[in-house]
């Protein structure tokens, strides 16, 4: 399959048809609503199940997002013009099935499905994992994008970078633009990477008590210079105990690892740097900087709970240049 996919277009194209609300489903702390209020639009709906990201939510938007999305009635949430998941990746049961929008029930993308049923948003905005086009062996993909096409959308997607768009993290994941049909064809594409130089060095934070993130071992090789030639990628200059997962030691002149919210090992959910002649974790404010949220966005909860949060997240500054084409595709 192709990067960008289109389905035939039906119906007759929509004249002046303008975009200015969303909601925001499986929220987290609110990486698609910074992207989209900062072009101007108003969420007027949000969903998130985790109490610690609701918290987060709460106090940097004034509102507590609605829980368990599979338990809200789709005739209870507004109106609204586009769609934003970050949805969970799940297989569905599609053995012998036409895959349909019955089949994905039982699963988080049905709840997309059966609001973008009632609602009809103009656009719907997904994100998932890179490998999500693989999971199980791809009918998880090939199902999505054959209810979104019963549902009347054309759909776009591509796995993008966040490295190519001004952050100093190695996180790629699978977007999925959705236009309604009957609204015309659309004269969308991804965003162009920006390959602005930054690396992790740039976003360090500077005068810190960082003795709580050190990471003392007597099993640390450092096996490469640490003042590597930058690199807008990671770059591992040691491991700690056997190097495997979250004991692997990276250069602060190439990239961060893609952040995890889950992963054990030394370094877990970050990655280990060697920073200022010192092994350490990154901090969470460092996280949030990595992901592109900016410093007046406020870490409400414990340091584990910011690493998970941060680890769910999406780039804001990917999500940012997605949002921005969408507002100026030309049926719009």
């Amino acid at each position: 399959m192709p990067n960008i996919v289109h389905f035939s277009a039906k119906g007759k194209k929509m004249k002046n048809v303008k975009l200015t609300t969303f909601i925001d489903l499986f929220a987290g702390i609110g990486g698609f609503r910074l992207a989209f209020e900062k072009l101007g639009l108003k969420c007027v709906f949000s969903s998130e199940i985790d109490k610690h990201a609701q918290k987060t939510y709460y106090e940097n938007f004034g509102e507590i997002p609605a829980g368990d999305i599979t338990k809200i009635k789709e005739s209870e949430i507004p109106q609204h013009d586009i769609l934003c998941a970050g949805f969970p990746c799940q297989a569905f049961s599609i053995s012998g099935k036409r895959l349909g929008f019955e089949d994905t029930r039982g699963t988080l993308f049905f709840d997309i499905a059966r609001i973008a049923k009632c609602h009809k948003p103009k656009v719907i905005f997904l994100e998932n994992v890179k490998n999500f086009k693989k999971h199980n062996n791809g009918k998880t993909f090939d199902a999505v994008l054959k209810v979104l096409d019963n549902l009347g959308y054309r759909v776009f997607y591509k796995v993008l970078n966040a490295s190519r768009f001004g952050v100093p993290t190695a996180r790629e994941r699978i977007y999925l633009v959705c236009f309604r049909k009957d609204i015309g064809n659309p004269n969308f594409a991804f965003p162009e990477p920006t390959r602005k130089n930054v690396y992790l060095k740039d976003i360090l934070e500077k005068n810190i008590d960082d003795s709580e993130y050190e990471i003392k071992r007597n099993d640390i090789k450092i096996n490469k210079n640490q003042i590597a030639t930058p690199k807008m990628s990671p770059i591992q200059i040691g491991t700690i105990n056997n190097g495997g997962q979250g004991e692997r030691i990276y250069s602060v002149y190439g990239h961060a690892i893609t952040l995890s919210a889950h992963g054990g090992g030394a370094a877990a959910k970050t990655g280990a740097y060697v920073i200022n002649g010192k092994i350490r974790k990154l901090t969470p404010r460092e996280c949030a900087r990595v992901m592109g949220f900016p410093d007046s966005f406020k870490i409400a909860t414990s340091k584990s709970q910011a690493y998970k949060q941060f680890g769910n997240s999406v780039a804001v500054p990917v999500v940012s240049q997605i949002a921005k084409n969408i507002i100026q595709t030309k049926v719009f």
